[in-house]
């Protein structure tokens, strides 16, 4: 049984990078990131010292050292949750204690709550403790990995075997740790590093279904999903959880499907949940009888979760009665609650002063995906400063983007110093006019260091030397962010999601929905305008396919309005108000048109 029915998504390299310690104990699941095998190293440091255990670092000379990182690390911080969660279990006869502050912060109508509270009134203390263990819950350590970010690594001898690169090393490491807990699979299909996930025991499950180490899908779409987990599942792999993130509306990098809206996709899920795991099971269970391995006579547990610019409690609640899900992600609003998230005061204010303008779509990851950043941020004023005095490109320190091979036979990082300077030689030898010239120098300069920008924070925060990373610090909140704009505690964000308290005081802000719908509607805008000029056929296609699309999801909201109106009559009325501006907005679009088409069918898409 969950406690909570949200869970904090990976926020960043160094913001949710010991979030557990923090909310575990507390029955709240939370996400690291495993890009950044160095920071970690200096938070098991740094909490070692504050749980006063010993510490013995790990060198980067010895061999596997990011994979013993790792799981050293998770070892640590299994060892915090273990021990604060026994506290905690301990302490609930005390007033005022962590116990106290589990049960007040679950759901209103939390079954488990109300299961304590009649097996307390009629049993002994020791009795109690025992109930505690066998029912309470932590919550979960996950950990993320992007699963292209798979850099080749190298030593003196030249490249060292596939097993060595980052997510694959990122893998070993959580999978040799004491954690019993999800890995998050994000960024898309990677078949090597997937199929690597069949050397390890924890992964498989066992005769009961039971699974040490679970595998969550951060997916797209329905399509997206069938495919991987049909392709885990051939080889014996269950995909525990398949957490759908929106495409625009969300923090980090945005990986915009073509036109596909949040809500449509989900209701594909909800029809076609039972369909995905049938079809799954069949292929588990001819590779783990083709294995010889234990076989569970039932499909193992499946959640289907959700996340991306929900900011209500109707809105919460909304998704999981709707479309029967298990839980819902509320990542950026926990920016703005210290007791979570590592954000310096000098960010912090930033978010907390940040308007809609201020939250947008940057060019700068490194990994040529758009990138939610906030104007202002400190690493982007550090970026600027070295290109104002010739230097552009950041030292690369850590190197876990170098995947570039473009101008250098070792892969390189495009925000690298060493590859600016190759790209603007390589610039300044073309005939450009000063407006080409300048936007294609900006669009080389504009590649920020956010290895080092995105895990920052944490250093700062819990003032651990930042002198060979420097302080500025990137940072990626969604754009939902801007209507969250004061400080907070936990309890008041936990009380705020469940409906107990309201942290918007703004008036106008629309349904997650509506929001997504106009970012595409703005996205599609952008694309309209860089098109080229007669249009292509292909492109032609693709941005009608688009358009198609939007069109189609909203002729989906206009159905779903009715059941808003059945749950709050004046949210229903405001999203079909909402609705018609939008469909008005992109049918009168200035879209390109094409001069020539393939064949007649094509000239009469619109």
């Amino acid at each position: 049984m969950n406690a909570h029915t949200f869970h904090i998504p990976v926020m960043g390299i160094g913001f949710t990078i010991d979030t557990p310690i923090r909310v575990a104990p507390l029955g709240i699941s939370s996400v690291i990131s495993l890009v950044d095998d160095m920071l970690m190293e200096k938070l098991r440091e740094f909490h070692s010292r504050q749980m006063n255990v010993p510490f013995q670092g790990i060198s980067s000379r010895i061999e596997d050292f990011r994979a013993k990182r790792i799981t050293a690390y998770l070892d640590l911080m299994d060892k915090a949750v273990k021990e604060k969660f026994e506290e905690l279990k301990e302490s609930f006869q005390k007033k005022g204690s962590e116990f106290e502050k589990y049960m007040e912060m679950l759901p209103d109508k939390s079954e488990l709550k109300l299961r304590f509270q009649e097996f307390v009134r009629e049993h002994s203390p020791k009795s109690v403790i025992e109930w505690l263990n066998a029912h309470l819950p932590a919550g979960s350590i996950d950990v993320n990995i992007m699963t292209k970010l798979d850099r080749e690594v190298y030593d003196e001898n030249g490249k060292l075997p596939v097993e060595y690169n980052d997510a694959h090393a990122a893998v070993r490491g959580f999978a040799n740790s004491t954690v019993e807990s999800s890995l998050v699979l994000s960024a898309g299909m990677n078949p090597r590093l997937y199929s690597y996930l069949e050397e390890f025991p924890g992964f498989y499950p066992d005769e009961n279904g039971r699974i040490s180490k679970k595998i969550i899908l951060k997916v797209s779409d329905y399509r997206s999903a069938l495919i991987q987990g049909k392709f885990l599942a051939k080889k014996g792999i269950w995909v525990s959880e398949y957490r759908i993130e929106s495409g625009l509306n969300c923090g980090g990098h945005a990986f915009a499907t073509q036109g596909f809206l949040m809500g449509p996709i989900l209701e594909e899920f909800r029809k076609n949940r039972t369909h995905l795991i049938d079809e799954s099971f069949d292929l588990l269970k001819n590779a783990l009888n083709s294995k010889a391995l234990p076989c569970p006579v039932t499909a193992p547990e499946v959640k289907i979760t959700a996340q991306g610019g929900v900011g209500t409690a109707s809105e919460h609640q909304f998704l999981l009665d709707y479309y029967s899900l298990d839980s819902v992600g509320w990542g950026s609003p926990f920016l703005l609650v210290p007791e979570v998230a590592n954000v310096d005061e000098s960010t912090l204010q930033l978010l907390l002063d940040a308007k809609e303008e201020d939250l947008y779509l940057s060019n700068i990851s490194p990994l040529g995906v758009p990138f939610n950043s906030l104007r202002g941020n400190s690493k982007d004023i550090e970026k600027e400063i070295q290109i104002a005095t010739g230097r552009p490109g950041s030292a690369c320190s850590k190197q876990y983007a170098s995947l570039n091979n473009e101008l250098t036979e070792k892969p390189v990082c495009t925000a690298s110093r060493q590859y600016q300077k190759l790209k603007i030689a390589e610039l300044d030898k073309k005939e450009l006019s000063a407006q080409e010239y300048e936007k294609a120098y900006k669009n080389i300069t504009d590649k920020s260091c956010i290895c080092v920008g995105l895990g920052t924070s944490a250093l700062l925060v819990n003032n651990i030397e930042t002198r060979t990373e420097g302080e500025g610090v990137s940072v990626c909140p969604g754009p939902n962010l801007a209507w969250f704009s004061q400080k907070t505690s936990l309890k008041e964000m936990i009380d705020h999601i469940y409906g107990r308290k309201n942290l918007i005081t703004r008036k106008d802000r629309p349904n997650m929905f509506i929001n997504e719908l106009k970012m595409y509607i703005e996205n599609l805008e952008g694309k309209f305008r860089e098109a080229t000029h007669p249009v292509a056929v292909k492109q032609q296609e693709y941005l009608t396919a688009f358009q198609n699309n939007l069109r189609d999801g909203i002729a989906y909201y206009y159905k779903l309005s009715e059941s808003l109106r059945k749950t709050d009559l004046s949210a229903g009325l405001s999203f079909r108000r909402d609705l018609k501006k939008l469909e008005t907005r992109l049918e009168h679009a200035p879209e390109p048109i094409a001069t020539v088409h393939r064949n007649p069918v094509n000239a009469e898409l619109r």
